[in-house]
């Protein structure tokens, strides 16, 4: 009995296989070139955050912090070296600006001078820093309200 009920499901499988047509199908959606280096950038930000907390815990020596610090960002440049050229050929088909006009443009208006003098404060757990960060160097939560 079971024998019987395994091949009527083996062949109702077979004729739906069979049946269904290429064009029926959906088609899928187009992936992003941009969304595997998105998530390689997003893991080595993690990467940097845990090393520097492991690192403020005592957890790493200097020497092995410097050491793993550089290699993170060697690669995370790679990364981003390697969004630049993509956006810039996709620049070229006149699909997206190029990236130094979008770079400028999110630039901040006020002067690198005036930021240092005031410094930046981070809007969830107050800590200062000299230089504008996207992520806060204590809680790591992002910094883009932050205010000097």
């Amino acid at each position: 009995m079971i024998i019987v009920i395994a091949c009527i499901i083996a062949i109702a499988v077979i004729a739906f296989v069979l049946g269904v047509r290429g064009k029926d199908l959906p088609q899928p959606e187009p992936e992003s070139p941009f969304a595997h280096l998105d998530e390689k950038k997003a893991a080595i930000y993690d990467n940097l955050r845990d090393l520097q907390f492991e690192y403020r815990v005592g957890k790493l020596s200097e020497q092995d912090y410097q050491s793993t610090k550089r290699d993170l960002q060697k690669e995370l440049a790679s990364v981003l070296a390697e969004v630049d050229r993509l956006k810039g050929q996709i620049g070229v088909n006149g699909a997206v600006p190029p990236v130094a006009a979008v770079a400028q443009a999110a630039r901040p208006a006020q002067p690198a001078a005036a930021a240092k003098e005031i410094g930046f404060v981070c809007p969830s757990c107050g800590s200062k820093f000299d230089q504008e960060l996207k992520f806060c160097g204590e809680c790591g939560k992002p910094m883009k309200a932050a205010k000097a």
